[in-house]
């Protein structure tokens, strides 16, 4: 949505003003425990908004099973008041290397990635290492660590969540797995089967429901503050090109005759070699700046050394493929697969299960709230898939877009005017241009709710950017209200300002919370005791994303059938009934 610099603020403004009323109603235990403060500097307040304790007995003694990218952020979101990580296990590298020492491509990576050893205060990876065992392959750890660990938090490749998380769960294992719950609606109900089976607990990490920012909003839809909501629309749009694509990352040297990606890693490295030597011999030498090279390019020597497993990826599974399209041809040998695993069909799945699952998942989350919080089945799809950016180098698409229906309040479908009682979600993720990045716009019939990039909110009064609103309670409840002022206004908006100056995306939270459904229910025994994103959650989300999947490369309409959602139900959009003994 482009809005002016003024625009934005009048929203951030109400929604601000909306948030403080809001806390003041219904969580007032909240300010009078003095936790907005802690909020405000950034501290975890996490237990007292989803409902856990602040602290547990023991820390649970967890493995990583994969420490690339998204693994790094689930290694820095980790409290070691709640987690101890014993092992970890990745077959790159490069991996091991940063899931030690922190991603330092930039400061934002490591913010996002600080890596074990700041996580748990060791000075140095020899010191990590005498805590922390590292394996290859996931399975080799499982074998050895089976008596050492409690639980595995899994950020493998999408392909691999099933079988690994199985593998765990046979050994008592309680998961957290990244997003999307699984490659295939067959497995994640396989996933589903094995938890109930173990007695274990299985979460997925979908950190929206994590996100204080999106619970904040779901009770504003909740308290009617936005109206009946009937549309939602969502985007994630990002700017990549040919030859400057987060997702085809450079492979090493000999990885592929004709890939020259690796030369990137080379420049990189005699920059840094150049860098540090200059630094070295300033007649006034910085610390901290010979330090933050010597950091950046034994990462980049990390990367390179990825080479050493260029012929033992295949004893992991990966394999070559040439790519046929008439008279184009790709190939791609087993290492890029590994490396460049988003892009391809049998360990991705495209830009709905990276990106768009995320979305609708908080899509679903605002629909519930429509309905006394009871998530709402969608009713069906329609999609489209393109590929007008890249060349013929991957298999998913460059685009991706799609109308999904759900149940809005009333919606009966044996009345012919129930039956249109209906919320739509529009959505989009797309490559080449990355304007108006990524987030969510909520539409209702007496507010507009805009989210963007998990960390800023904006509200307003139906369409009016331009009106300041705060709250005021009408004869049917809190209503927006464009004469609202005066003092309570004012308070409102600072205690809203606080509670957003420094918005976690949820990650944390996911961990603590999956943490203490294990110390308080070890057993999931109690129903009432579970991870937000459990297996019929997760499920529910998988089977929205795959299916658009599905929609879109056949270019056609489906209706979604309530037994694909039905963990106990054969019945898969793709058709392939859940097997358990295919894992034996």
């Amino acid at each position: 949505m482009n809005l002016t610099p003024e625009e934005r603020e009048i929203g951030k403004a109400n929604f601000h003003r909306a948030l403080g009323n809001n806390l003041e109603v219904t969580r007032r235990d909240f300010l009078q425990a003095g936790l907005l403060t802690a909020m405000a500097a950034g501290g975890s307040v996490g237990a007292f908004y989803f409902g856990y304790e602040s602290t547990i007995e023991k820390p649970l003694r967890v493995a990583v099973l994969g420490t690339g990218d998204e693994g790094q952020v689930l290694i820095g979101a980790c409290n070691p008041e709640f987690i101890e990580i014993v092992a970890i296990a990745d077959i790159r590298p490069y991996n091991i290397h940063r899931a030690f020492h922190g991603d330092w491509s930039s400061e934002a990576a490591m913010e996002a990635r600080p890596g074990l050893m700041k996580v748990y205060g060791w000075k140095s990876e020899d010191e990590a290492r005498k805590h922390v065992k590292v394996y290859g392959h996931y399975e080799d750890l499982l074998k050895a660590e089976k008596d050492n660990i409690e639980a595995v938090i899994i950020a493998l490749p999408l392909h691999l969540h099933a079988p690994a998380a199985i593998a765990a769960m046979k050994l008592g294992k309680h998961v957290l797995t990244e997003k999307l719950m699984g490659h295939s609606v067959h497995e994640c109900k396989e996933m589903a089967r094995m938890a109930k089976q173990a007695s274990v607990h299985l979460a997925v990490g979908h950190q929206r429901h994590y996100n204080i920012l999106y619970e904040d909003a779901t009770d504003m839809i909740r308290r009617g503050l936005l109206g009946d909501l009937h549309y939602i629309r969502a985007q994630w749009h990002r700017g990549n090109l040919p030859g400057r694509d987060s997702w085809a990352m450079p492979l090493p040297p000999g990885a592929k005759p004709d890939d020259k990606s690796h030369l990137t890693l080379l420049a990189q490295q005699r920059q840094l070699k150049q860098a540090l030597e200059e630094a070295k011999k300033s007649a006034r030498p910085v610390t901290a700046e010979i330090e933050r090279l010597e950091k950046m390019l034994a990462q980049v020597e990390a990367q390179i050394r990825d080479q050493e497993i260029i012929d033992k990826v295949k004893e992991y599974g990966y394999q070559d493929k040439t790519l046929v399209a008439g008279n184009q041809k790709y190939f791609r040998p087993a290492i890029e697969e590994l490396i460049r695993w988003r892009l391809w069909e049998r360990t991705g799945g495209g830009l709905m299960a990276e990106l768009g699952s995320h979305q609708l998942d908080a899509a679903s989350i605002f629909i519930a709230a429509m309905h006394g919080g009871q998530k709402q089945l969608p009713l069906n799809v329609a999609a489209a898939g393109n590929r007008p950016i890249f060349p013929f180098d991957r298999e998913i698409e460059d685009h991706v877009y799609c109308i999904i229906e759900f149940p809005a309040p009333g919606y009966d479908p044996k009345d012919p005017v129930g039956k249109m009682k209906k919320i739509a979600v529009q959505y989009a993720s797309i490559n080449g241009n990355g304007f108006g990045g990524y987030g969510e716009i909520v539409f209702g019939t007496k507010g507009t709710l805009i989210l963007e990039r998990e960390q800023e909110a904006m509200l307003y009064a139906g369409s009016d950017t331009t009106a300041s609103v705060g709250v005021s309670q009408g004869a049917g409840g809190a209503v927006l209200d464009t004469q609202a002022s005066g003092p309570a206004q004012k308070r409102a908006e600072g205690l809203g300002q606080m509670a957003t100056a420094k918005v976690s995306r949820g990650y944390r939270e996911e961990i603590e919370h999956w943490a203490w459904c294990i110390r308080r229910n070890p057993n999931a025994a109690d129903p009432e005791i579970h991870p937000r994103c459990y297996p019929k959650v997760a499920l529910a989300d998988a089977v929205l994303a795959l299916t658009t999947n599905i929609a879109a490369r056949e270019g056609r309409r489906i209706e979604f059938k309530p037994e694909w959602f039905d963990i106990d139900s054969d019945e898969t959009p793709e058709g392939v009934k859940p097997d358990l003994s295919r894992y034996a």
